[in-house]
Parts: structure tokens; sequence; C-alpha cells
């Protein structure tokens, strides 16, 4: 995290002196990175989720989705225990705690349903099309400056708060963010990445049954 946080708020607050996000900046920042961490690390693992363990996916009985569900729920592990690195900064910065605080579980809820959908995407069309994993990792990179990491949504002008919207990491993040910053509280992003998990879910469902036997043939 260290290697990624001070570097977006240095170029922005200092080098192009652009006011960006909330103060304390530190806390801004912190509360969504945090889980955009959670996220890239486990999409990054979807990736080779099945090539790993081959042998072991093409003998096992259990279901194959359980190798997703891992991932999800290791990386999530991690991003609670990370969770007190948070409260210290917002402790020794002065940020102020409201009752919209209560929004950060309605995060993580919608956070793990984007990544069960994406991991029931992901992990079966990389064993299928081994040059995606390559590209989903350039995706990732250009995802972390498309999505309110270093900025909130509020910050983007029109027309790209518009296109925004339906980044479902956007409703996400406001989400954990309100707790701190109640200002940032918008309803559309919101309401759009609610359904847009929901809608991920059922696609990564459908789609890894569609191919779990081209996948065990593949492996």
């Amino acid at each position: 995290m260290a290697a990624v946080g001070p570097r977006p708020w240095f170029v922005f607050t200092q080098v192009f002196n652009r006011s960006v996000g909330e103060a304390p900046y530190i806390v801004f920042l912190i509360v969504a990175l945090l889980p955009w961490v959670w996220f890239n690390t486990s999409v990054s693992d979807f990736t080779r989720a099945f090539k790993k363990d081959a042998r072991l996916v093409r003998s096992t009985a259990i279901p194959r989705s359980i190798w997703v569900n891992r991932i999800v729920l290791s990386k999530g592990i991690e991003f609670l225990l990370s969770i007190p690195v948070l409260v210290l900064f917002a402790v020794f910065s002065g940020a102020q705690v409201n009752w919209m605080l209560l929004w950060f579980p309605v995060a993580v809820l919608l956070q793990i349903m984007l990544l069960v959908g994406l991991g029931l995407l992901v992990a079966p069309l990389c064993v299928l099309y081994s040059d995606l994993e390559r590209t989903t990792a350039l995706i990732l990179r250009a995802l972390f400056y498309a999505s309110p990491v270093i900025y909130s949504f509020r910050d983007l002008p029109a027309p790209f708060d518009t296109i925004g919207a339906f980044n479902p990491l956007a409703g996400i993040f406001t989400l954990y963010r309100v707790g701190f910053f109640p200002d940032l509280w918008q309803t559309e992003p919101v309401v759009i990445s609610a359904v847009m998990c929901v809608v991920i879910l059922a696609l990564g469902v459908w789609t890894f049954r569609s191919l779990e036997r081209p996948v065990l043939k593949e492996l």
C-alpha cells in the first residue's frame, strides 16, 4: 500500500496543486485504497485460479467455484486486517466519523458480490484464452485511474460523471467514504453499483456453469 498511497497524494496535492478529494486527504485516499487493493489482488489471482491447481481442480468432486470464493475470502480477510491502518490515520489526522459509517458493511457486501461475479467470469475465461491474463493486468492498471481512488466521484466533470457512474467501484467507494466524508454521498452511483453487482454476479454464475466442462477438458 505504501508504494501506491503517497504517490497520488504527492502528485495531485503538491506537484499539480489540485484540490481533489476531501481533507484530511490521507484518510480520503486510504479508505478507498484498501478496498482497491482487495479488488486488484483478487482479480489478479482469478486469472491463475484454475491453472495453479489444475490437477486438483480436475480430480476433485467439490464445486469448482470454491477456488474463486477462496480467493475472495482470503483477500477479504487481509482487507479487514488492514482496517486498523485506516483507524490509526483517522485518529491521528483528526478525521470525523458520522452515522453513515453504517454503510461500510454494505460496501463490503457489494464488493464481495462484485468479486465473486468477476471471479466466476475471469477464472474460466483465462483457462480457455491464455492471453486474457495479460489483458486483465493491463485493464486493472487503467482501471485504477478510471476509478475514484485518488479522487471522488464528485470530482468528475460532465460527461465523465455519467460514464463513471457505471463503474461499480464508484458507488462502492462512495459507501466506504461517507462514514468519514458525508458530503460525498450521491445516490446515482450507489444505486447503479448495487444493480451492476447483482447483474455481474448473476452473469458470472451463468458463465461459470456454461464453461465448467470446457474448462475441465482444457486443464
